[in-house]
């Protein structure tokens, strides 16, 4: 079930933060009322696609944090695998440099419930608790606003990489939207014409566009 328009689940987990320090009890609590914050998953650490999204997102962190939001990731491996592939240099498959928290939820309980967990426990006919599917995280991206209300989410499957910039400009309509009281239409970037949410203002969009 989408988590869209209702509030993201709480955790409160470890975490490797500044690509150098783990800490205990990470929440997404400390930014409601003052940023938003995209939080993604990612599938595993050590991995192919997975550095590419990792280092994107780092190289965008400017943007990000300029927009007044957090960037926030997470996977089901360990935070001492996390720091140990935070201090692998980026020619070596490493994700070295990169400085938003990564969350460590070892317990696939965070991705359980925000619905990216790419299988489910189940029972076989012996009675015996067992896992069916992959036990990782789809590449799950969640829009959380300042009142911890998720205002956008997209999964991909494992092999799809997700485009940092289109997360981007999400952010800028959700502020457009919140700042002016405005919609976004289809394609709608930053600088570009918004419009009301009227009959109006739709045939008035539609005439100059």
């Amino acid at each position: 079930m989408s988590l869209v328009g209702k509030k993201a689940p709480i955790f409160n987990s470890p975490a490797v933060i500044n690509g150098e320090e783990i800490v205990e009890g990470f929440s997404l609590e400390q930014f409601i009322g003052n940023k938003e914050v995209v939080f993604f998953f990612y599938p595993k650490d050590f991995t192919f696609v997975c550095p590419t999204e990792i280092l994107a997102f780092q190289e965008k962190l400017a943007e990000f944090e300029k927009r007044g939001v957090a960037v926030v990731a997470a996977s089901t491996d360990t935070e001492e695998s996390h720091l140990a592939w935070l201090n692998t240099p980026k020619e070596q498959g490493g994700i070295m440099g990169v400085t938003y928290p990564i969350v460590a939820d070892t317990a696939k309980t965070i991705a359980h419930n925000f619905g990216v967990l790419a299988g489910e426990w189940n029972y076989n006919e012996e009675g015996e608790l067992i896992f069916e599917g992959t036990p990782v995280a789809y590449r799950g991206t969640f829009l959380i606003d300042k009142n911890g209300i998720v205002r956008q989410e997209t999964i991909n499957d494992l092999p799809l990489g997700r485009s940092i910039d289109e997360t981007l400009r999400l952010v800028d309509a959700l502020q457009h939207v919140e700042k002016f009281g405005e919609v976004c239409p289809a394609n709608w970037e930053e600088g570009k014409e918004a419009m009301t949410a009227t009959k109006e203002g739709v045939s008035a969009y539609l005439t100059n566009n």
